[in-house]
Order: structure tokens, then C-alpha cells, then sequence
């Protein structure tokens, strides 16, 4: 198992979702808005319209975890306490979608990601 770079990934996804679910019922912030936020990052998508190289990039930049770690870190710092949860469920999703194999997209299909080729 650890010499499989993609399930110990998908473990690190899995861990990752359920502490970012933790700390979102921490804040107290409503569950309801969690789910109208959830998939929000995937609206990211729509770039594949114009084409694979674009649709990857716009998909990327909302899937990679440096994004809602800073912002998540910035509300801690300047005490904005509306923006930790959306961060949280930004990276709940991030994790959530990288624990069930999906990855960061490569420039060539859309089914290509850094952890598998997608089937589906």
C-alpha cells in the first residue's frame, strides 16, 4: 500500500474532508449553506467549453489547496470569521473529490488527472 502514490493520496483526501468537516461544525456556520457552496469549485468546469488546455487551467486553479488554506489562514489573521467557512467547505471539497480520485487535470482530456485517468 505505501508503495502506491494514489492510495495514499486518496487516504490523505479522505482525512483531510473529514477534518475540514470538524473544524466547519466548530465554526457553527449553517450546514445548509455548506451544501449550496459545496460543489461550487466544479462551476470551474465550464472552461472546458472553450477548450482542454483552458478548461484544465480554470479547473486547477480552484482545485489546488494553497487557495483555501491561505484564505483560511488570512481569516484567522485578520479575524474575518466569515470567510473560514467558505474556506473550509472550499477545502472539504478540494479533499473530498481527491479522497474518491479525482485530481488536478491535465491539458489533454478532461478524464486525465494527476491521480488516475477518470472512467466515468
Amino acid at each position: 500500500m505505501f508503495a502506491r502514490p494514489g492510495v495514499l493520496l486518496r487516504i490523505e483526501g479522505a482525512a483531510l474532508f473529514a477534518l475540514s468537516l470538524y473544524l466547519y461544525r466548530s465554526t457553527g456556520a449553517s450546514w445548509g449553506l455548506f451544501f449550496l457552496l459545496f460543489l461550487w469549485p466544479d462551476l470551474f468546469m465550464l472552461g472546458y467549453l472553450a477548450n482542454a488546455r483552458f478548461g484544465a487551467s480554470l479547473y486547477n486553479i480552484a482545485h489546488i489547496i494553497a487557495f483555501p488554506v491561505v484564505l483560511a489562514g488570512v481569516s484567522f489573521a485578520l479575524h474575518w470569521t466569515r470567510a473560514l467557512p467558505f474556506a473550509l467547505i472550499w477545502l472539504a471539497h478540494i479533499e473530498c473529490d481527491r479522497a474518491l480520485g479525482y485530481g488536478l487535470k491535465y491539458p489533454t482530456l478532461f478524464k486525465d488527472t494527476h491521480l488516475q485517468r477518470v472512467n466515468a
